[in-house]
């Protein structure tokens, strides 16, 4: 029930809880039968053809940045080693298989199944919100070619609708600057369940303050907050129906104190000083403000637009927190959920200011303002070119729904299998592959911005700083680039390596820093939300030479042959 303070991420706001059972979380919500059909029909076709153990390597990437934008937020890691630390088939699991997959399917396959696990699965990963462009491999998930293969679908689901909501809150989170706290509020209209805490936990780390689920408090460590919704200001018909009437002022004399009878007072100075009409004022409106108050006297901020906010809502709320105040206690603020959230902000913020100043009353020069009313983006761009008072912006709809951009499209590809790369051709150009192992590069100017992420085979030397590199970007009609990096940064690390975590998982304020120190370092112009500059994702000379041999189908200098059309693994869009 708490309510966000103006000078804090939330005022009042229930003590900020640690996340807690998160691997028991990502078990209840992604089990190992959470995945495609046909991924268990490819493994039986592994395993009949004796390819099961093959090392294999696959790379999960997008192909276009989030929203139209510059710049896309990798999350979901976290929950991505959780998953593979405790993936395997319950007999309960391989019973149901038994059941969908065809009646001719050998027995041993599935005890087979019964004893699978990633104890031989090793993942290179980007860190949890680092900022990332399409087409560079953000994951590299290497081991036997049945197991990294069965991993495809829900490494996808993990990944994919994490950094797209992440990102989402990130471009709100720069659509509005830092003056003004955020408050994430969607669950209501999220796809389900999961999709509200991926929503509520991955908006926090994108640069939302707070979130009004409850259970993301609870599982993920995020600042909760919330005040109240019209249908409590509408269950109220008259002052008989608060209850109970008094309040014991927080210092002096401990006798209750009649509260009824003291904000009628107050209502009635409230409204000789704004020349306001009484006979306007709604009577149940001013019952729900009062019985809220003596609930949570300390936390008073309602919504005070179910009726008229000049003529109701603002003259019930100055009379019920001047009562307050007068009572040793500290009212927090409104909320304003319908019309011209600009012009009404500005109407009770002079009304504070004229009540502050009239009674004395310093109290009211902070009160909070907060302002939900179906928030998008642009919504939030116009806030900052209209004169306004809003403290705090819920969202909800916009945010945790994507509206812009339902989904990222993340991929995942395979690169490699027994030491030999594989590659997808298409008609289409975007959706050929990248084919090898690969290092991932970031280089940056003399003044720390990134300017070029570079992809090379994993075995060549890396570029070094202050030397030049050329390179060739994707997309660029082969045309060479020779760059000069300040500083050069490898951007993967290895995450998972046999069955083991062997990086500490990041905790959601940890992802949350990331988010921010991979922000401030990227260049203002790739972070404009309209028409941002390009960012460039280019391949070593060595990579492209590999690329342009596959495509030809040429032997290389080794004398090792390479796929041709004819043996070369193509895989399905």
């Amino acid at each position: 029930m708490a309510a966000p303070g103006r000078d804090t991420c939330a005022a009042g706001e229930a003590s900020r809880p640690r996340g807690v059972n998160m691997q028991s979380s990502i078990l209840e919500r992604v089990p190992s039968l959470l995945t495609d059909l046909y991924h268990f029909t490819m493994a039986y076709a592994y395993w009949r053809a004796g390819r099961h153990q093959d090392c294999a390597a696959f790379e999960l990437f997008f192909r276009e940045n989030a929203f139209c934008g510059g710049f896309t937020l990798f999350a979901g890691l976290h929950d991505c080693l959780n998953y593979l630390n405790y993936f395997h088939f319950s007999d309960q699991d391989v019973d149901f298989l038994r059941s969908v997959l065809p009646p001719a399917t050998d027995p041993a396959f599935f005890q087979f199944l019964r004893g699978l696990d990633c104890s031989g699965v090793t993942l290179r990963a980007v860190p949890e919100g680092t900022v990332v462009f399409a087409r560079e491999p953000l994951m590299e998930v290497t081991g036997p070619l049945i197991v990294v293969q069965l991993l495809e679908t829900s490494l996808l689901c993990l990944v994919n609708y994490a950094s797209l909501v992440c990102s989402n809150a990130a471009r709100f989170r720069l659509a509005t600057g830092h003056k003004r706290k955020l408050l994430e509020m969607g669950l209501r209209r999220a796809q389900g369940p999961d999709g509200g805490l991926t929503a509520s936990r991955y908006s926090y780390i994108g640069g939302f303050d707070m979130t009004s689920n409850v259970q993301a408090g609870l599982l993920f460590g995020v600042p909760v907050s919330g005040t109240m919704a019209h249908s409590y200001v509408t269950s109220f018909t008259s002052l008989e129906e608060a209850l109970p009437q008094t309040l014991v002022a927080v210092n002096g004399n401990r006798d209750p104190v009649d509260l009824i009878s003291l904000t009628k007072s107050w209502l009635s100075r409230v409204c000789k000083l704004l020349g306001a009409d009484p006979e306007k004022i709604h009577e149940g409106e001013l019952a729900a403000f009062l019985s809220y108050a003596i609930a949570y006297p300390q936390n008073f901020l309602p919504v005070i637009d179910s009726y008229s906010v000049p003529c109701s809502g603002l003259l019930n709320f100055c009379a019920v927190a001047l009562s307050l105040c007068e009572l040793g206690y500290r009212p927090l603020g409104v909320r304003l959920d319908s019309g011209d959230l600009c012009k009404q902000s500005l109407v009770v913020r002079s009304v504070l200011r004229l009540c502050s100043e009239h009674f004395s009353i310093s109290a009211f020069d902070s009160l909070t303002i907060v302002g939900s009313n179906n928030i998008s983006e642009q919504t939030m761009v116009e806030l900052n070119t209209k004169e306004n008072e809003i403290d705090v912006v819920g969202v909800g709809t916009h945010l945790v729904t994507c509206t812009k951009q339902p989904s990222l499209g993340c991929v995942y590809k395979l690169v490699e299998v027994q030491g030999k790369p594989r590659m997808k051709i298409s008609e289409d150009p975007e959706k050929s592959t990248v084919p090898g192992r690969k290092a991932v590069y970031r280089l940056s100017d003399a003044d720390g911005h990134p300017f070029l992420d570079l992809l090379c085979l994993a075995l060549e030397s890396p570029p070094e700083a202050g030397r030049p590199v050329i390179c060739h970007p994707l997309g660029a009609c082969d045309t060479p680039l020779t760059v000069t990096p300040a500083e050069v940064t490898c951007l993967r690390q290895e995450m998972f390596t046999k069955g083991q975590v062997t990086q500490p998982l990041s905790s959601t304020a940890q992802s949350k820093e990331q988010v921010q120190k991979s922000l401030q370092e990227l260049h203002p112009r790739h972070k404009r939300l309209q028409e941002p500059d390009s960012y460039t994702v280019a391949l070593s000379e060595k990579l492209h030479m590999l690329v342009r041999d596959l495509r030809r189908g040429i032997t290389n200098k080794n004398n090792v042959v390479l796929p041709t059309k004819k043996n070369i693994f193509y895989l399905v869009c």
